[in-house]
């Protein structure tokens, strides 16, 4: 059975708008999704990284995120022909290792906590292919890269895309 490792930060779990939310309040800006196209808000505001690295290592704020759309039903669908692996690398913000268990578990129950990986450099991960919104995380992975569209990666460019959920049905 070939294998899938899943990224979970803009891929299955819903992270700008929250991100959006938390830095708009804390900075009194009025940043929206349409300005992060083809940048990431820490780069947009490198002069509020400490801000933005402030709510990313509360742990509430990984707790209740969204769940992308689709992801749940075509994820259960693939994990009857695949094995599927949540793989995120949590050690960028290690206050968020239960939050983001937590949410796995209340979003994701019928896969295993087995198949629940958290890492700092996913080129450990031993899969056939990897679905990221980052491309750093194909950097030394030994299978596919699959990209999944979010605004920051709009102008990458050299891998298989994913635009959403369903079309990584019809992808597989």
């Amino acid at each position: 059975m070939k294998r899938i490792a899943i990224d979970m930060d803009e891929v299955i779990a819903d992270f700008i708008p929250e991100q959006l939310k938390r830095f708009n309040i804390a900075t009194g800006k009025n940043i929206t999704i349409a300005d992060l196209h083809g940048t990431k808000l820490k780069y947009l505001h490198n002069d509020k990284i400490e801000t933005i690295h402030t709510f990313q290592n509360d742990p509430t704020f990984f707790r209740d995120l969204k769940v992308m759309p689709d992801s749940q039903e075509v994820i259960e669908t693939l994990s009857k022909d695949y094995e599927i692996f949540i793989t995120t690398a949590a050690m960028e913000f290690p206050g968020s290792f239960t939050a983001k268990y937590e949410w796995l578990k209340e979003h994701f129950s019928f896969l295993s906590d087995m198949n629940f990986v958290f890492c700092g450099n996913k080129s450990i991960i031993h899969a056939d292919y990897l679905i990221d919104d980052n491309v750093r995380h194909f950097k030394n992975f030994k299978g596919k890269g699959i990209i999944f569209t979010a605004p920051h990666n709009i102008n990458e460019r050299g891998y298989d895309r994913i635009d959403n959920w369903k079309a990584a049905l019809d992808y597989f």
